[in-house]
């Protein structure tokens, strides 16, 4: 049985965003316990676009779009599943645990060229506990 996450992870849910929180960055866990899945240490959630961009803003208190321009000056790694990253700053003696991703997809578009030529592309920003924001996008996977 194919959950909202694998379809999302597989493009082929290109009007919903995918929202990963962790346990540590919300202060109210209640806030999200009806919602998503629980994953790892925090939850993910897959929900429609416009309903994600304002969830998301109600759990960080960020504007999606706005966070997404601000991560993706600094390229970083963010794990396929959404549930993990490594932020560009690690090493520095900082603390570096992932507190949130939001993430949305695009269907594959030859005409744009690049990446978009050869499949479905996931778009994924986080946000580190430094305060460092970051970005990755990739491929689908067929």
């Amino acid at each position: 049985m194919s959950t909202d996450r694998d379809a999302f992870l597989a493009g082929d849910r290109p009007d919903d965003v995918a929202i990963y929180i962790a346990d540590r960055a919300i202060d109210d866990e209640t806030k999200l316990a009806e919602y998503g899945d629980r994953i790892d240490d925090g939850k993910l959630l897959v929900v429609e676009g416009e309903q994600g961009r304002n969830a998301f803003r109600a759990a960080t208190g960020l504007d999606a779009m706005a966070f997404a321009k601000e991560a993706m000056g600094t390229e970083g790694d963010i794990a396929r599943d959404l549930t993990d990253g490594t932020c560009p700053g690690a090493g520095d003696g900082d603390d570096h645990d992932l507190k949130f991703v939001f993430a949305f997809s695009e269907e594959q578009n030859e005409d744009v060229g690049g990446l978009y030529a050869e499949g479905d592309v996931v778009h994924a920003y986080a946000r580190c506990t430094c305060g460092e924001a970051y970005s990755e996008k990739w491929v689908v996977e067929e």
